[in-house]
């Protein structure tokens, strides 16, 4: 069924002499980024220094017999030139893509920034609003004092009515008083 399908859709007429070959970015990215990172430590350096020197004394020293790079260090010479010419374009591509993240970064703080900034701006009005209404709010000591008079408004109306009631009592006792004398 696939062939049929392959043979109805009209293809590219033209013959490749290589096969397409596809990477996936994403790993071909980390690869580059691993290549990077590990030619920027000195233990790169450290690996880098001793097989230089190894080389250079097996090839002046010839142990061995064995003399495959002659003085000059031709055929060293030809894998520091490669070694560079694929590590520089690891290398950038490992910065492009931290690039990248910096700039996904930096988008991401600049909007953290803004609604940050609007949140204050919307802290500050609330706070302006509360401290306009403060002058319209009953503070604690306002409370207290008009608590306070109407206290002592209840009490010398307590203290009245108490007087007025003690006078009646007074009043009736003394009527009673008369009622019994003059009886």
């Amino acid at each position: 069924m696939a062939e049929r399908e392959r043979l109805n859709t009209p293809g590219d007429r033209r013959r490749h002499l290589f096969p397409k070959v596809e990477l996936d970015p994403d790993s071909f990215g980390r690869f580059a980024e691993w290549v990077a990172r590990f030619m920027g430590t000195a233990k790169f350096l450290v690996w880098m220094t001793i097989v230089v020197i190894l080389w250079v004394t097996l090839n002046v020293v010839s142990i061995w017999h064995w003399k495959w790079d002659p003085y000059p260090f031709i055929l060293l010479n030809l894998f520091f030139s490669t070694q560079a010419s694929y590590s520089a374009p690891l290398i950038l591509l490992a910065q492009n893509r931290q690039e990248a993240r910096d700039r996904l970064t930096m988008e991401e703080d600049r909007r953290v920034a803004a609604q940050s900034r609007a949140d204050m701006d919307f802290l500050a009005r609330e706070i302006a609003a509360l401290r306009m209404n403060m002058g319209e709010v009953a503070t604690r000591d306002y409370v207290r004092g008009e608590l306070r008079s109407s206290l002592r408004e209840l009490l010398s109306e307590l203290e009245r009515d108490d007087a007025a009631e003690d006078e009646q009592r007074k009043e009736s006792w003394l009527r009673e008083q008369r009622g019994k004398d003059r009886r």
